[in-house]
């Protein structure tokens, strides 16, 4: 039962579509199993670039089936306008994609609360997509969440709403001042949804079950990254889900015998979106070199994200609170044409040397990076097609990273396209 999961192992935006797409020509099966459409998965394919949100990036691979999970939270809305995007493109979804009964619904109040709350924190904002995620999350734990299932029964989903409404649209209103939303709207755009959802949703459980069981070839692709997880990210600036690889468990209903590797997705440099300390975070010239030559802006959002050099202690934390079996390297081409590259291996902190993730980010703020420096490479890598024809101070990059994370690399990419990539481990 070869069971698979591609986690992104920094603050997210690692390239896991990229590597997702590549792993899904083998895979029988790909599972999206936390997190909604503020995660943003941005694979090119024979020059075309597709930026996906909700389903999982192995529906470019024809006969692939696709799970959204129970542990996602879904905008039906925003569902349906991806499916008609893919749709535009020649590409079959409905056939193959399988929706979660169980997975919790993003309703509008949802989105208007999170929008209201940012607002109101001033100063204090976490910064979130907007995208009602958390605000959904925070339903589900308090047990008054509208799951799939509920959608698809339209007078227990109208009770729902009501019941819902009397309690959202008083906190809007007396709270913040803005206007409530109305239900009328709510129950005919998501009614509408729900209905070209239908065929599609089922219990996603079993049939990951049965494909286990099957021995066929499951591929878990997170969104989000380890460091953005809601208890051990930086808290509080993390999404509201859990991204690690034992989310995949419960966010896809499968138990731990089920999984065979974990894949950390490891960018070759350090970028961050949002507030937050970020110790190798670098403010000058190579700073916007790096994101404008990496294109650094967000799939979902289109903020710039925040640059800085590869830091090892974080990676070093990601494969622990994952169980890291292998990591793949992303984006090593961006960093081509740089004379030297550095990779912080410490923190230094109130005159000690750390080389352990802090949990407090008052600790984290006040750290510095302890670098080492090794030479760069020339630019144009990105054109290179066979392995043995990358530059000695690439692989020399890759080969230290191994050595201060003692994980091995089972892929790295010099682009973004299928082709710009080299598996080094067969993973299946």
């Amino acid at each position: 039962m070869p069971g698979i999961v591609v986690i992104g192992a920094q603050w997210g935006d690692e390239g896991k579509g990229r590597i997702v797409d590549f792993l899904a020509s083998r895979a029988d099966m790909v599972v999206r199993y936390q997190g909604g459409n503020n995660a943003g998965h941005t694979v090119e394919v024979d020059d075309k670039r597709y930026k996906l949100h909700l389903i999982p990036s192995g529906i470019l691979h024809s006969g692939k089936v696709c799970i959204i999970g129970n542990g996602m939270v879904i905008d039906p809305v925003a569902l349906v306008e991806e499916i008609r995007y893919l749709e535009s493109y020649g590409i079959e979804v409905r056939s193959r994609l399988k929706i979660s009964d169980r997975a919790h619904l993003i309703m509008p109040y949802h989105k208007l609360l999170d929008e209201v709350i940012e607002e109101h924190k001033g100063e204090l904002q976490l910064g979130t997509t907007r995208r009602g995620i958390g605000p959904a999350y925070v339903d589900k734990a308090e047990r008054m969440g509208i799951r799939v299932c509920d959608l698809l029964e339209p007078e227990y989903f109208e009770e729902k709403v009501e019941q819902n409404l009397r309690i959202k649209n008083e906190i809007i209103q007396k709270v913040y001042g803005k206007k409530g939303v109305n239900k009328e709207e709510i129950i005919d755009l998501y009614l509408k949804a729900g209905e070209e959802i239908r065929e599609m949703v089922c219990d996603t459980t079993s049939i990951i079950y049965e494909f286990s069981k099957s021995d066929k070839k499951i591929l878990y692709e997170g969104a989000q990254g380890t460091l953005l997880d809601v208890d051990l990210g930086t808290y509080p600036y993390v999404t509201s889900s859990h991204p690690v690889a034992g989310g995949v468990c419960i966010g896809a209903g499968v138990g731990p015998t089920f999984i065979d590797k974990v894949v950390g997705v490891v960018k070759a440099y350090t970028t961050r979106v949002g507030k937050g300390p970020f110790p190798t975070e670098i403010f000058d010239a190579t700073g916007d070199f790096i994101r404008e030559k990496g294109y650094e802006y967000g799939t979902t959002t289109g903020r710039p994200r925040r640059c800085g050099w590869l830091d090892i202690v974080m990676l070093r934390y990601a494969v622990k609170v994952n169980g890291l079996s292998y990591i793949a390297i992303t984006k090593l081409d961006t960093l081509g044409g740089i004379n030297k590259v550095k990779i912080c291996v410490g923190y230094r902190y109130k005159g000690k040397i750390l080389t352990d993730f802090p949990a407090s980010l008052n600790v984290l703020a006040e750290c510095e990076p302890v670098y080492e420096e090794l030479p760069g490479w020339e630019e144009g890598v990105s054109r290179i097609k066979k392995i043995e024809e990358l530059p000695d101070n690439l692989i020399k990059y890759v080969e230290r990273i191994e050595e201060l994370t003692g994980v091995k690399a089972a892929f790295i990419s010099i682009g973004p396209g299928r082709e710009q990539g080299f598996e080094i481990t067969d993973l299946f």
